[in-house]
């Protein structure tokens, strides 16, 4: 059966981005390597947990024969090398080779389809992404022609000092949000965007204080959002039910008509206490943070 090639390897991390300690991605699932989870079936990352180059290597190899090269193999029968890598890079990005438009073109050898089929592979949340698009080029400069990149030391996973556009603008309104940054996001990634970065990365001790945007600080920053905005909601919903201000629009729920007012006050209470402990429970890491920066800060 083929294999991804050290080449194209080497592109997919730069795709992926490469973490050698353990971090919670945004779902709060532990993650290792290049995006390797428990479900790899080839490690089981845990808090405190490191690894070197060469094993993340290793590990990345042995989930793409796992998981990824044989269904590659099947879906391009005959692929030259890269062909292939590029294959498994867009595999391991949507895990949708075997129904991908641009596949049937490539069997066919049209060059046109197969670009543009790449293309259409560029949304997330039914919004196109821009880091997704520039992948797919990517990916269709390596299919069709054999062109590999590699976006220098720190890939094209990853945002740093010097980088510029949407992405950065996207970064810096998150860092705005978190009181780290003032002023109006700009798109460029200077000194100010660098110091707001690295003062984040130091209040999360299992991120490298490094002042480079990758995957783990960046599953890191979408989790404090989200914490926030669900313990927010939580909030909210609560002093509605336990006799708040009904938002416009919104409805207050309705106490059952077998329970007193004072019981069904004191249950609901009761439930929203719960919830925001379950809250604090799932975004522990991320309060604890929170506090390190409002006393540092």
């Amino acid at each position: 059966m083929p294999v991804t090639s050290p080449a194209g390897l080497e592109q997919l991390i730069a795709e992926e981005g490469e973490v050698l300690r353990a971090y919670r991605d945004v779902a709060g699932v532990w993650t290792i390597g290049v995006g390797l989870t428990a479900a790899s079936g080839v490690v089981v990352p845990r808090a405190g947990m490191t690894i070197t180059q060469s094993e993340s290597r290793a590990l990345l190899a042995e989930a793409l024969a796992a998981h990824y090269e044989p269904a590659v193999a099947r879906a391009m029968p005959g692929a030259r090398a890269h062909e292939f890598d590029g294959g498994v890079s867009f595999h391991f990005n949507t895990g949708a080779i075997g129904r991908a438009s641009w596949v049937r073109a490539w069997r066919i050898a049209d060059r046109a389809a197969v670009r543009s089929g790449l293309k259409a592979w560029n949304k997330a949340g039914g919004r196109v992404v821009e880091g997704l698009t520039r992948r797919r080029e990517r990916e269709a400069a390596l299919i069709l022609d054999g062109r590999r990149e590699t976006g220098g030391t720190a890939g094209f996973a990853s945002l740093r000092p010097g980088d510029s556009g949407a992405a950065v603008r996207a970064l810096q309104d998150e860092l705005i949000r978190l009181g780290l940054l003032t002023g109006a996001a700009d798109g460029d990634f200077g000194s100010l965007t660098e110091s707001a970065v690295r003062a984040f990365q130091a209040a999360h001790p299992q991120l490298a204080v490094d002042g480079v945007v990758g995957p783990a600080t960046r599953a890191q920053i979408a989790r404090v959002l989200a914490g926030r905005r669900a313990i927010a909601v939580t909030a909210a919903g609560g002093s509605l039910a336990t006799g708040g201000t009904v938002a416009a629009g919104g409805i207050a729920p309705a106490a059952h008509p077998a329970l007193a007012p004072a019981t069904a006050g004191l249950l609901v209470a009761g439930l929203f206490v719960v919830a925001l402990a379950v809250l604090a429970w799932r975004y522990r890491d991320e309060i604890r943070a929170f506090i390190t920066l409002k006393r540092s800060g």
